[in-house]
């Protein structure tokens, strides 16, 4: 027997297999094993290069970032150690930075050393 995922749209463990389709009984959302599959990929966080990246990773910066709100810029090849994955946001790495402080980064300027 497979294992049916949870409801997409809320979140529910109550979902059921309804012919070639998943169905939620709390939300009555309908979605395809390929759909269920293309999700699970997107979930998996990774970086410049492809590679999947991890809550307590160590990255590097791949660009000079600047920093908002300040006239600091962070330099390329600046090493970040101990990243968090905060997944759904617009930035899903959190972060402190040696001298900067806590802060947000995008996966696509970094990559895993």
């Amino acid at each position: 027997m497979s294992a049916i995922p949870n409801c997409p749209e809320c979140n529910s463990e109550y979902a059921y297999e309804s012919g070639p389709l998943f169905t939620c009984p709390d939300c009555g959302h309908e979605w395809s094993a390929e759909e269920a599959a293309a999700a699970a990929e997107a979930a998996i966080l990774r970086d410049a290069h492809g590679n999947e990246l991890n809550s307590g990773d160590s990255v590097q910066l791949t660009k000079d970032l600047k920093v908002k709100g300040t006239s600091t810029t962070l330099k390329i090849g600046t090493k970040v150690k101990n990243i968090r994955i905060s997944p759904g946001a617009d930035h899903d790495i959190d972060c402190k930075v040696d001298g900067i402080g806590p802060m947000k980064l995008k996966s696509q300027f970094v990559k895993k050393i």
